[in-house]
């Protein structure tokens, strides 16, 4: 009987970078997949700032960024005419080292985590199907089906379901799916077309209730259309085409298609779990939460999943932490997974209601109020910062404490533009670490060498105090970057009584 520390079903994004994570911490894992190889379906486009914040631990940031396509601007079209250009590039060059809107097609991006994976000595193991589980005291045995029909059985402390919305290991730990569906039938196609203005930009058109999404990666005259079927045309979506999709917003885009080398049709779902975690099983991806493409946030989201679960899983695995730890996944991604849902279904609901008064919303009001509205830098980076994820904080969470400044326990790290020294450099270690900016006080300084945690001390500058962060205060952030404690004095007393009432027990202390 095969033996690992964690199962992970399914080898999309979120199940590659849950391994990633794991292995990178000294993590046993096993990662199958009943699909024969790498998935060639790539709706999944954007790959946000706060995801290549995180990649920086795996060493992907730059790859990513070296494979993919930096959006310069947002075009807006409505019946034919383009109502406005909203620039993108550096929209976020206050926010984050990654300021930008990343285009990187999901196929090339799991064929970029799979090599990354197989480089440390793990190889997906495709045509592996999970056909039931049981779940004892202290692991859980899996079968497993071969390409060949054999079966066999894996023991593993922990089981990771990223196997997608039809999720089996969802339905084995009866877990609910509460939502529904869009009754729009979507479709994503990869076209070569001439007469896109400007080229190597996105582009939003809209006529009466049709939309589609133009979006560039790089190649010459290579596009994504990401748009619906005509009502019509919906009921059989096994026998569509390109021919069969609504043609009215890609008409007022003035496009000629020359070649379609992709098309795939799909339904779209507003769903989140009712249980993210079920003793040694846990939900992640799209196995937890299913939403609208409005905003590029599915992909990234299930990839935070797994940012969030990986050192977790790795504490308590290696005996740092109690069992307990784990619980705080489903606290901190549950309540952000239905905040996403909430909002992408009203953004997508008003982008696909019909009627004369949504029309006249859509195509004529809604584009004056983008132009106007993001001229204003304030706009500008609210916008960036909801759509890149860089304001999800678990300021809820039980393993969040502390307000120092504007920082509180549970936020993200707050990014020092400009600075001398950049303080996000220290975070591509998966460890506990501290920061502060000023001057730590000799005991803290002494108690982080004890505790053999690393202490990184920024000098005092007036980015600083515009990031929201405290003079001469103490950050301790948890492996995965996030703002655990935020101590204002800078005391290591309260770093002590914290991994005291978590049960953290470090290392090397």
């Amino acid at each position: 009987m095969a033996q690992t520390d964690v199962l992970i079903v399914g080898a999309g994004p979120t199940g590659l970078a849950l391994a990633l994570w794991l292995t990178r911490q000294g993590i046993a894992v096993r990662v199958v997949d009943k699909s024969a190889g790498p998935g060639e379906a790539s709706r999944a486009m954007a790959v946000q700032a706060r995801t290549l914040e995180l990649y920086r631990q795996l060493d992907l940031a730059e790859a990513v960024i070296d494979a993919g396509y930096k959006t310069p601007a947002m075009n807006m079209w409505a019946r034919g005419r383009r109502r406005a250009r909203i620039p993108l590039k550096d929209a976020g060059a206050e926010i984050s080292p990654y300021p930008f809107v990343l285009i990187y097609p999901q196929d090339r991006h799991e064929r970029l985590l799979g090599q990354q994976l197989h480089a440390l000595g793990v190889d997906v193991e495709w045509q592996t199907e999970l056909i039931a589980f049981e779940e004892g005291e202290s692991h859980v045995t899996a079968t497993l089906k071969q390409a060949d029909g054999r079966e066999g059985a894996c023991t593993a402390a922990y089981l990771a379901g990223c196997d997608g919305a039809h999720s089996l290991v969802r339905h084995a730990i009866g877990s609910g799916f509460e939502g529904g569906t869009y009754k729009q039938l979507f479709y994503v196609a990869d076209v070569r077309v001439a007469g896109v203005e400007p080229a190597g930009e996105a582009h939003v058109a809209f006529d009466k209730s049709d939309f589609v999404l133009l979006l560039c990666y790089g190649e010459k005259d290579q596009y994504r259309l990401i748009g619906t079927v005509r009502d019509e045309r919906a009921e059989h979506p096994e026998h569509l085409t390109f021919a069969d999709v609504g043609h009215d917003a890609i008409n007022g885009l003035n496009l000629q298609t020359t070649e379609v080398n992709w098309f795939s049709s799909y339904r779209v779902h507003h769903r989140v779990t009712d249980h993210f975690r079920r003793g040694r099983v846990f939900l992640l991806g799209d196995a937890a939460h299913v939403h609208s493409p409005a905003g590029g946030q599915g992909m990234n989201t299930g990839i935070l999943d797994a940012n969030n679960l990986a050192w977790k899983l790795a504490a308590v695995i290696k005996g740092h932490s109690p069992d307990t730890l784990l619980d705080s996944y489903p606290i901190e991604r549950q309540a952000f997974a239905r905040k996403l849902v909430d909002t992408t279904d009203k953004l997508f609901s008003f982008v696909t209601a019909q009627g004369g008064f949504a029309d006249f919303v859509r195509t004529r009001i809604a584009p004056v109020i983008a132009s106007v509205a993001y001229k204003r830098e304030s706009v500008r980076e609210y916008l960036f910062r909801v759509v890149s994820q860089t304001t999800l904080d678990y300021r809820g969470s039980p393993l969040s404490q502390g307000r120092a400044g504007a920082v509180q326990g549970g936020d993200r790290l707050p990014w020092l533009p400009g600075a001398v020294a950049d303080n996000y450099e220290p975070l591509s270690a998966i460890e506990w670490q501290v920061h502060v900016y000023g001057e730590a006080k000799p005991e803290l300084a002494q108690w982080c060498r004890e505790q053999g945690i690393s202490l990184h001390v920024f000098a005092w500058e007036p980015v600083c105090e515009r990031a929201g962060v405290a003079r001469h205060a103490a950050y301790l952030l948890r492996p995965d970057t996030y703002v655990a404690v935020a101590e204002p004095e800078g005391n290591a007393s309260a770093l002590s009584r914290y991994f005291e009432k978590q049960g953290v027990v470090l290392p090397t202390a």
